[in-house]
């Protein structure tokens, strides 16, 4: 139901909503590292269930920070990543198929020439979003399912991607309270920083630096103080919950609601900067392809948990593809 709707509107809201009952959508994620497809139901009661989850490391920020541009061979490999996600949506008889495209896009000056070929050639409803309405979805979808912990405390949402790193605070089932889109992500990190393999101590401490000053720059102190809970979502969480728990093949009833410890979380932040990528490629629990930019993440994630004084933080499987798809059925349902 919209916000602000007055009761006398109920009625029709409800016969539009059920109109939209179970259903389903496809939802695409074009972010800095990997391309990513959820295709999931969503109920009259917002409830979502997962059919498909699809994950692909397209790189499409490689070089964006230096370049200001997306690179030719980088959305060549996300076009051919949708055109698999958009037969499998269509296999999936799906309702809707939007695609939500984040920093990587909105930062480079031919961003809108990947918009206009994803929509007009492969045929998803895209969208470019600022950090704000990132912020916002994963929040949404990161918390859909979980309980308010402590009415006296904040729950954070941390979001690591590629190009930006995004902290989102409030209470689970509202709309967050406060929220910051920053220039941190493993892929922008990796380029600026870490040019030795392994990376080198001073080039790690560099980066652990920035970190902390952006953070600290971009959170208000009060704001850092309410929270008593964390959540990361994304592939830098969820590759850590995989390879605390040697998981081969990945199982993601594993991952979501895994605790993670900042002491574990150092601990393989140490492990992973002694190898060379070569090496982290074999590490049971990591993706290969994420290999060169996990340290880089996990740097930006200890250094989170420091600021906010977390000693623990629950990885989720559900982030803005989940957030996407509830808020692509309220979206139909008003434009019924």
């Amino acid at each position: 139901m919209r916000a602000g709707s007055e009761e006398a509107s109920t009625a029709t809201d409800t016969d539009a909503w059920v109109a939209f009952a179970h259903m389903r959508i496809a939802v695409a994620d074009l972010g800095t590292n990997s391309t990513r497809l959820l295709i999931a139901e969503v109920d009259a009661d917002s409830t979502l269930t997962q059919l498909d989850r699809q994950t692909t490391v397209t790189r499409l920020g490689e070089g964006v920070d230096g370049s200001g541009r997306l690179a030719t061979d980088a959305m060549e490999r996300v076009y051919a990543a949708l055109t698999r996600y958009r037969e499998l949506a269509s296999q999936a008889t799906a309702d809707r198929t939007i695609a939500v495209a984040t920093s990587a896009v909105r930062d480079a000056e031919n961003g809108e020439e990947l918009a206009a070929h994803v929509r007009d050639r492969i045929g998803f409803d895209i969208r470019v979003i600022s950090g704000d309405e990132e912020a916002r979805l994963t929040f949404l979808g990161a918390t859909g399912k979980r309980a308010n912990a402590d009415p006296a405390t904040d729950t954070l949402v941390i979001d690591i991607g590629g190009g930006s790193t995004e902290l989102v605070t409030g209470q689970p089932g509202q709309p967050p309270t406060f929220h910051v889109s920053t220039r941190l992500g493993s892929v922008r990190q990796t380029e600026r920083h870490l040019r030795s393999d392994p990376p080198a101590h001073r080039e790690l401490e560099a980066l652990a630096d920035e970190a902390n000053e952006i953070v600290q720059s971009a959170v208000p102190a009060e704001i850092r103080s309410r929270i008593g809970r964390g959540i990361a979502v994304a592939g830098t969480p969820t590759s850590l919950a995989a390879i605390d728990q040697a998981l081969d093949p990945y199982d993601p009833d594993k991952v979501d609601g895994y605790v993670l410890e900042r002491a574990t979380c150092e601990r393989i932040l140490a492990q992973l900067a002694l190898e060379p990528v070569a090496k982290r490629r074999n590490i049971t629990g990591l993706h290969p392809d994420r290999a060169p930019t996990i340290v880089a993440g996990v740097a930006i994630l200890v250094e989170a948990m420091r600021i906010f004084d977390l000693q623990q933080i629950e990885v989720s499987e559900s982030d803005i593809l989940d957030g996407a798809a509830l808020q692509g059925a309220l979206d139909t349902m008003d434009g019924a």
